[in-house]
């Protein structure tokens, strides 16, 4: 293990100084480009395959982080989505076209508005959790939760003009009737908190204004890449990157199975019905 992180170290170290390279002609600099980037590549999967800890850790925290987000998003967001979509009040429309204004709303915004409110001048800084995870988890959840709340008003509405007057007749109220109806439709719930959850782990600027990108603390996948590369750690930014991108494919292969196998047993259900 030690000869090998002693590999990469040279390895790494060859990569800097090739980035610095200035040759006399134009192929010669393409050519030392390519290496460069070949030898990052190649670098970035043996950081991987041998599970370095500081990859793990800040891969770790990220996805730490944006889940606890997401998980307390979902509790607000699909709540208030349910809401909206059967309550009937002046305004309403204004409220909702807020809710979808928030739906852009600019992360390093949101940053902003938490640290002011969590520094030691403001009106939560005896609390002491700016620059510590939680700090990003309360950023990334004022993040999520307009995108969640969006998605499922706009979900229960379409499900309660196919199964809204059934759930009446049985005497359901109309938030009951709603939540009821997103329990009926939790796969697509599931594509909601998956979207939410993109949002977060790909998201930069409220984390780094609330989190301090502070090493072994408050370091998740988006900083430390954006880090590294400004010091020209271009092996560590792309493994990272790779691990970003995984994360998210496998996600969605597994929604896509998740999804495949409902619509199987629905079909074997109708045809079992049918005879």
């Amino acid at each position: 293990m030690c000869h090998s992180a002693t590999a990469v170290a040279r390895a790494r170290a060859r990569l800097c100084t090739a980035l610095h390279i200035a040759p006399a002609c134009c192929s010669g600099k393409n050519r030392a480009l390519m290496d460069a980037f070949s030898q990052s590549l190649l670098l970035a999967a043996q950081l991987i395959a041998q599970a370095d800890s500081n990859l793990w850790r800040i891969v770790g925290l990220s996805l730490q982080v944006s889940a606890t987000a997401c998980a307390v998003g979902a509790g607000l967001g699909l709540l208030l989505g349910a809401w909206l979509a059967v309550a009937r009040f002046g305004g309403q429309a204004l409220v909702v076209g807020a809710l979808n204004t928030l739906l852009a709303l600019p992360s390093v915004v949101v940053g902003l508005v938490v640290y002011l409110l969590l520094s030691r001048s403001g009106p939560l800084g005896a609390w002491g959790l700016l620059f510590t995870p939680t700090a990003m988890v309360i950023a990334q959840s004022i993040l999520v939760v307009p995108l969640i709340a969006a998605l499922s008003r706009q979900l229960v509405a379409d499900a309660l003009r196919e199964g809204g007057d059934e759930l009446a007749a049985m005497g359901a109220g109309r938030l009951l009737s709603a939540l009821l109806l997103l329990a009926h439709e939790r796969r697509a719930v599931l594509t909601v908190l998956l979207t939410a959850f993109g949002r977060a782990v790909a998201e930069v600027g409220a984390v780094m204004v609330v989190g301090g990108n502070i090493d072994g603390v408050t370091r998740v996948m988006t900083t430390a890449i954006a880090l590294e590369t400004s010091k020209g750690d271009l092996p560590l930014a792309l493994a990272l990157g790779m691990v970003l991108l995984a994360v998210v494919a496998l996600i969605n292969l597994a929604l896509g199975l998740t999804q495949r196998g409902s619509a199987a047993g629905g079909a074997g259900l109708a045809a079992g019905m049918a005879r």
